[in-house]
């Protein structure tokens, strides 16, 4: 069964910047799209970023573009999340999720905290 283990959250100043890791095992790592969504207390779900299986198509909300880059590394079957220029509201838990399409996803991580402070 496919397993995916975040890490990297922590405390920053707004301004600052993050990278998320997420390991996956269990499953054929370069054959799966991935994403990494957050929720913060009260708020619904939402989707950050997104890859598609082959890593040739990424998708951001604008609530994010151009401050947050997806990437993955095969070898080391693991999904980054770089964060720039974060911004209070990014406070959340991040999860990263892994499914066959970008709109479908099977798998999640447990979530690491992000928090931002002004």
């Amino acid at each position: 069964e496919a397993q995916l283990a975040e890490s990297g959250g922590g405390l920053v100043q707004a301004g600052g910047s993050l990278r998320l890791s997420c390991v996956g095992s269990g499953f054929t790592f370069e054959h799966f799209s991935m994403g990494w969504f957050r929720q913060a207390p009260g708020k619904e779900q939402e989707l950050v970023a997104a890859l598609n299986w082959d890593g040739g198509h990424t998708y951001y909300p604008d609530s994010v573009k151009g401050r947050f880059t997806i990437s993955r590394d095969i070898a080391k079957t693991t999904l980054y999340l770089q964060m720039d220029s974060l911004k209070p509201s990014d406070t959340a838990v991040y999860y990263c999720a892994t499914g066959a399409s970008t709109e479908s996803y099977d798998y999640w991580g447990q979530g690491t905290q992000v928090t931002v402070s002004s």
